[in-house]
């Protein structure tokens, strides 16, 4: 696996702080030639340095202001199939096999409790399901953030 280097990570935090700025742009905020920098950002997206856009988007914006973190227990040999039947719900944003207590945590968005309890019924309807256990998010304590880790390669 092919890691991220001073530029690269230079490229990314600049890109943090201003995402919508061309390669001009960021070319000359960094001292690079424009050449170097669009050549970074290709080599960037081969390696799928970057996720999709709808990453960025707050479900609340489209009237999901309930997130929730669903643990399924599940029977192992119908794991493949559960993933696509929970692929199929479209509140389930996300969903990660874990190893652990339960099988999978899957975070959900809701536009309130009524309609979480319609979900994790969804859910529990899928084969393979055994059970369920919610937990409602209260607090986003610390986002999704990965500048401290570009910092940390820019500190090596």
């Amino acid at each position: 696996m092919h890691t991220l280097d001073g530029t690269d990570a230079r490229i990314l935090l600049a890109m943090v702080q201003d995402p919508r700025q061309t390669v001009v742009a960021l070319a000359q905020q960094l001292g690079l030639s424009r050449n170097t920098v669009q050549a970074r950002m290709a080599s960037l997206e081969l390696r799928n340095a970057f996720l999709a856009f709808d990453h960025r988007i707050s479900p609340a914006l489209l009237g999901y202001p309930l997130t929730a973190y669903i643990s399924i227990h599940v029977q192992q040999q119908k794991l493949a199939a559960l993933a696509a039947s929970l692929a199929g719900i479209p509140e389930v944003v996300e969903a990660h096999g874990l190893s652990g207590r339960a099988d999978i945590l899957a975070r959900v968005v809701s536009t309130g409790a009524e309609d979480l309890f319609r979900i994790n019924g969804k859910i529990l309807a899928c084969d393979g399901v055994e059970r369920t256990e919610t937990s409602l998010a209260m607090n986003e304590l610390v986002p999704f953030r990965l500048t401290p880790l570009l910092e940390r390669v820019l500190d090596k």
